[in-house]
């Protein structure tokens, strides 16, 4: 019989969700797997989380909170971090464990805006059923091979390549795969953005890697804190940045190493031409944001979120650290119908922004189910047809993979996308 895997629960105060995965994997998965919880604070059993799984089966008063440091050398299989700040804040395990990171809403922050008991409640069930579910996948989870993971190694090295000018992903002058400058500028002029805009930029921060303007779309004021998901090397964090002025401050997170230090190497020029300091660039998946709940007035993406291999908790993280009343200003690509098979299996279209678009539907589904309302969903058909009429690489590509008589913009678009949370 091989042994059980051991796994550790992660979760800021280790109070309700570690706990809860705790109970539900020592129920529902004793038998292959050992679960620990632990978390950088102990906060003592969450009175509702141990009433909730009571009423599912699962008694969990008798488990204890605990810090990771009352767990000595003991080493794990897995390390699951079930809420952000966990991802943020709590220890990493290098080469002791592999680490996971999923999400789960916060069950005493929902509830304090709960009018009744009952309706607190509510909040713990649906997360304590959330979580079961995600243990009822284990350990089957945990060691089948992770195509999201692939997806992202994947577009990780073709980014980094683009970042350190070792090449792009599909041949040189292609600009969503990273472009000359010249070819840059014109792309970033012709989808809105102003000479003095382009002029006004660090060397090298504008790649080309472009399919809007989001940072037009969000209308920047002054004092306001913007996230811009999927940063690159800064292009839209430095005018971010200049429109939100000295009161505010422009953050940028991508998951690239190489991308995020060009950035950060940009950040002195960028401080010298503007006189402000109110940049920042953090590494990170815009699946779990290095970013605090509730802390950020404006999101703007651009051409990024359809890279994620799980775009729902990107939508997810975006509702998650967002203020109340704070808003959404994505330029994406979307597609008007399904690719064809050869198209989404190329490498260069995954890592040109193509291969991982979804529908325009889809995008929207995505967006409410995460909470967002007043949606606005505008697509801009002129990029891709303007892409197409430039003779772009990747473009050139798609169409030798289309059927005959259809063209990328029958398929492609890119979308404007806004929200607020509310």
């Amino acid at each position: 019989m091989t042994d059980k895997l051991k796994i550790l629960f992660l979760c800021t105060g280790n109070s309700c969700r570690s706990q809860m995965a705790e109970g539900w994997a020592r129920a529902l998965k004793g038998d292959v797997l050992e679960p620990f919880s632990a978390g950088i604070e102990k906060h003592g059993l969450n009175p509702c989380a141990v009433r909730v799984m009571a009423e599912a089966g699962v008694d969990i008063s008798g488990q204890q909170s605990k810090t990771v440091a009352e767990l000595g050398e003991m080493n794990f299989d897995f390390v699951i971090t079930v809420c952000g700040h966990a991802h943020e804040h709590c220890p990493l395990f290098p080469g002791k464990a592999k680490v996971i990171h999923v999400g789960f809403d916060d069950p005493p922050q929902l509830a304090k805006t709960a009018r009744t008991e009952e309706e607190a409640l509510a909040h713990y069930r649906r997360v304590r059923d959330e979580i079961r579910a995600f243990i009822a996948t284990l350990p089957g989870a945990l060691t089948a091979p992770a195509d999201g993971e692939a997806v992202r190694q994947k577009v990780r090295a073709g980014y980094g390549q683009i970042a350190t000018g070792g090449g792009s992903c599909c041949g040189s002058g292609s600009t969503c795969c990273g472009a000359a400058p010249a070819a840059a500028e014109r792309l970033a002029q012709h989808i809105g953005y102003s000479a003095e805009e382009l002029a006004a930029l660090p060397a090298g921060a504008n790649m080309g890697l472009s399919c809007g303007n989001p940072t037009a779309l969000a209308a920047l004021q002054p004092g306001e804190v913007v996230l811009d998901l999927g940063a690159g090397g800064g292009f839209d964090v430095f005018i971010a940045g200049r429109q939100v002025g000295a009161t505010g401050r422009a953050i940028g997170v991508d998951m690239t190493a190489e991308m995020v230090s060009k950035a950060r190497r940009n950040t002195a020029l960028y401080r010298q031409r503007s006189g402000l300091d109110n940049v920042e660039f953090r590494l990170g998946e815009i699946e779990h944001l290095p970013v605090a709940d509730a802390s950020v007035d404006v999101i703007i993406s651009n051409c990024v979120i359809n890279l994620s291999p799980d775009k729902p908790q990107v939508w997810r993280e975006m509702a998650r650290v967002l203020k109340p009343g704070g808003r959404v200003a994505v330029s994406d690509l979307a597609l008007l119908r399904p690719l064809p098979p050869a198209v989404a299996g190329l490498v260069e279209a995954l890592v040109g922004c193509v291969a991982g678009a979804v529908l325009v539907a889809e995008t929207e589904r995505m967006a409410r189910a995460a909470g967002f309302t007043h949606l606005v969903l505008t697509p801009k058909s002129d990029y891709v047809q303007g892409l197409t009429d430039w003779n772009d690489p990747l473009y050139r590509q798609i169409m030798d993979h289309l059927p005959p008589g259809t063209q990328p913009a029958d398929y492609i678009t890119s979308l404007e996308v806004q929200a607020i949370k509310p």
